[in-house]
C-alpha cells in the first residue's frame, strides 16, 4: 500500500529523515533492522501495517541520500520504468537494454531523462532489469537512483542494502503497469541531489564484487596466470577454432576460453571477502579498490583456484548429465567431443591446484598445504556426491527419500562454499576456531541453495537456454522428486516413476504437465520452500555466533545473496504444442 494523500507521504518521509540521521552510517542496516525501525514509525504515527514496504523503501532512500551526494552525477545510474510511458501511441522501441525512449514529450519519461542527462547521469528505461547489477559491478556507475513499482523496490532492498550500494528510489503510486503516476517533484529532487564531499562513508562490498568479476576477464586472466604454452587464444585463431592452433596449446586455449565464458564468480568473491573481513575489512571502505590493488597476487590466485575447480566440475557435470548448453552457448563436449571435454576438465583441476602450490613461498609452506588440503577434501566430497547421484539416476529402483537427496546436496554443493570460506580464513591466519561452524554454515547454505536451484528447473531460462524440467526428465535425484515419491499414493507414485522411464511414449509436454500436477498433489513446491526456510534459519543462527563482526556481516550477506528469493517459482508448463485430446484427460485427472 502507498499512502493516499501527498501530505501524508510528505509527513512520513520527514519522519524517516529524522530517524535516518540517528543511524550508524558506517554499515548499512539489514532488512530486519530496517523493518523494525519502519514498524516503530508506523506505530508512532498510528498508520496501517500495509504501509510497511513503502516506509522501508523511503527510509532506505533517505539513509543513502548523503552517500549519493559523495558520488558525481556522471557516476550515477538513473533507472526509469516502462510503465511511466503512455501506452497508446508511444513511438519508442525496445532494445537489449530496455525501452529506447525518444524525446517526444508525450510522457514524463522524456522530461526526467532530459534533466538527468543534462547533469551527466547514465539513464536506463528498464525496470527490474538484471542488467542493472551487471552495470554496477562492471564499474561504469557507483550508485543507482530510480523509479519503480513498490513490489520491485521491496524485493531489491535487502540485496542493495547489504551490498552497500548507494541507492535512492521513488515508488510509483500504483502497481498498474499502464500509464501509472509518481510524485514527480520527489523524482526531480532525487535527480538533483548535488555532488558534495561527505564525512562518513558506508561500508560496501562493491569493490570486492568488481574484483571477483574481473579476475577472469581475458586480459586480467592472461596477466595473473600467463599461459604455460604461450599459444594463441581461440579468438586469435582466425575463425578456425582449435584447428588454427598448435595442437600442444589447444587444451590450454579451450580451458582459458571457458574460464572467461561467464558465471557469477561468487566463489572468488567469498574467498576475498572472508580474507578481508578477518584482516580489518579495509576493502569495504571508500578506497577499497586501492586496498585490493595492494594485495599480493597469491591472494588472488587462491581465490581464482576455487572458481577453476568449479568450472572443471561444470565441464564434467555437463557430460554426465548430457546437457547441451552452458552460459547460453554449446557445452564443451558438444563443441569438441566428450574425450576433449573430459581432458579440459582435468586440465582445469590441475590448474586449480597449481594456482595455490606455485605460491607456497609467498603464502608459506604450511598455509599453502592447508589450503590444498581443503581443496582436495572439497574435491573428493563433491565427487562422492556426484557419484551417488549418478548411481541413483541409473538404478532401476527409484525409491528416493528426501533425506537421501539432502545428503547428496551436502556432499555435492556445500563443499564449494566451505572451501571458499576456509581458504579466505587460512590466507589470513589459523582456522582452528572456525572449522566446525564454517562446515555447518556451508552445509546449510549449500543445501538451501541446491533446493532453490531445483525449483528453478521449473522456470524457463532463455538467457542460459535451460530446458524446463531437465532434472526431472533426466532422472536426477532431486529433493523435489523425493518429496513427491514420499507424499503420493501408491498408484500416483507408480505413475510418476513411469513418466521418468526412458521408454515412456508420452510427449515431453505431456510428461511435464502430468508430473507438475502430481507435484502439486503432493505439496512438493510448498514443502521445498519450507526446507529452504529451515536450512536458511540454521545458517543464520550459526552466523549469529561468528566473530569478528565484519565476518558475521559477510555471512548474513552470503545468506541473503546466495539464497536469492526475489522471485519464487510458479511452475508453468507450455501446453501450446498439445492437442485438445492430450490436454483434456490430464486436466480432468
Amino acid at each position: 500500500m502507498v499512502p493516499d494523500s501527498k501530505s501524508l507521504r510528505e509527513h512520513l518521509r520527514e519522519r524517516c529523515r529524522e530517524i535516518a540521521v540517528t543511524l550508524d552510517r558506517s554499515n548499512p542496516p539489514s532488512k530486519d533492522e530496517l523493518e523494525a525501525i519502519s514498524r516503530k514509525i508506523l506505530a508512532d504515527e498510528n498508520q496501517p501495517e500495509g504501509f510497511l514496504g513503502w516506509i522501508m523503501v523511503v527510509l532506505s532512500s533517505v539513509f543513502w541520500e548523503d552517500q549519493i551526494k559523495g558520488i558525481p552525477h556522471s557516476r550515477r545510474l538513473f533507472l526509469l520504468p516502462h510503465c511511466l510511458k503512455h501506452a497508446e501511441g508511444c513511438p519508442a522501441d525496445y532494445d537489449e537494454f530496455g525501452l529506447a525512449c525518444k524525446t517526444c514529450g508525450a510522457c514524463s519519461i522524456a522530461d526526467f531523462r532530459g534533466a538527468a542527462e543534462e547533469l551527466g547521469y547514465k539513464v536506463l528505461v528498464a525496470e527490474g532489469s538484471p542488467i542493472v547489477l551487471k552495470i554496477i559491478v562492471s564499474g561504469h556507475v557507483d550508485a543507482i537512483v530510480g523509479v519503480a513499482c513498490l513490489n520491485v523496490l521491496e524485493k531489491a532492498i535487502d540485496k542493495i542494502m547489504l551490498a552497500g550500494i548507494p541507492c535512492m528510489a521513488v515508488p510509483l503510486l500504483s502497481s498498474d503497469c499502464r500509464n501509472t503516476s509518481v510524485d514527480e517533484d520527489w523524482v526531480e529532487q532525487m535527480v538533483r541531489v548535488p555532488h558534495a564531499e561527505v564525512q562518513t562513508q558506508t561500508n560496501s562490498y562493491i569493490h570486492l564484487m568488481r574484483k571477483a568479476s574481473t579476475l577472469f576477464e581475458h586480459d586480467v586472466l592472461e596477466s595473473l596466470v600467463p599461459r604455460v604454452r604461450g599459444g594463441k587464444s581461440l579468438a586469435e585463431s582466425n575463425g578456425q577454432g582449435v584447428g588454427g592452433l598448435d595442437p600442444l596449446a589447444a587444451t590450454e586455449a579451450i580451458a582459458y576460453d571457458f574460464l572467461t565464458a561467464g558465471g557469477k564468480y561468487s566463489r572468488p568473491f567469498i574467498t576475498m571477502a572472508v580474507y578481508d573481513a578477518v584482516t580489518g575489512g579495509a576493502a569495504t571502505k571508500s578506497d577499497g579498490d586501492k586496498v585490493i590493488e595492494g594485495w599480493d597476487d597469491s591472494i588472488l590466485h587462491a581465490a581464482m583456484s576455487i572458481e577453476t575447480f568449479h568450472k572443471a566440475s561444470l565441464v564434467h557435470d555437463d557430460i554426465e548429465d548430457g546437457d547441451a548448453f552452458r552460459y547460453g552457448d554449446d557445452t564443451l563436449h558438444q563443441k569438441y567431443g566428450i574425450p576433449t571435454a573430459i581432458n579440459v576438465g582435468d586440465y582445469l583441476v590441475g590448474m586449480g591446484y597449481r594456482l595455490v602450490s606455485r605460491n607456497r613461498k609467498t603464502l608459506g609452506a604450511e598455509t599453502a598445504a592447508d589450503i590444498l588440503d581443503t581443496l582436495a577434501d572439497s574435491h573428493q566430497r563433491l565427487s562422492e556426491g556426484q557419484g551417488t547421484e549418478l548411481i541413483w539416476r541409473d538404478a532401476k529402483d527409484k525409491c528416493l527419500k528426501p533425506i537421501d537427496a539432502l545428503k547428496i546436496y551436502a556432499l555435492k554443493t556445500a563443499p564449494a562454499f566451505e572451501a571458499a570460506i576456509m581458504s579466505g580464513l587460512r590466507l589470513a591466519g589459523p582456522t582452528d576456531d572456525f572449522a566446525s561452524p564454517v562446515r555447518a554454515f556451508a552445509r546449510n547454505l549449500g543445501v538451501a541453495f541446491q533446493i532453490l536451484n531445483d525449483l528453478k528447473d521449473w522456470e524457463h531460462d532463455d538467457e542460459n537456454k535451460r530446458s524446463l524440467g531437465a532434472d526431472l526428465l533426466g532422472g536426477r535425484p532431486t529433493v523435489l522428486l523425493a518429496l513427491a515419491l514420499e507424499g503420493l499414493k501408491d498408484s500416483q507414485r507408480e505413475e510418476l516413476v513411469s513418466l521418468l522411464a526412458d521408454d515412456c511414449e508420452k510427449s515431453t509436454e505431456t510428461r511435464l504437465l502430468r508430473a507438475r500436477h502430481l507435484f502439486f498433489e503432493a505439496g512438493v513446491f510448498e514443502k521445498a520452500y519450507r526446507l529452504v526456510d529451515k536450512h536458511q534459519q540454521k545458517a543464520e543462527e550459526i552466523a549469529d555466533s561468528i566473530e569478528p563482526e565484519s565476518l558475521r556481516r559477510l555471512f548474513y550477506y552470503l545468506v541473503d545473496t546466495v539464497l536469492d528469493r526475489t522471485t519464487e517459482v510458479k511452475p508453468t508448463i507450455d501446453i501450446t504444442h498439445l492437442s485438445y485430446e492430450e490436454v483434456l484427460p490430464i486436466v480432468n485427472r
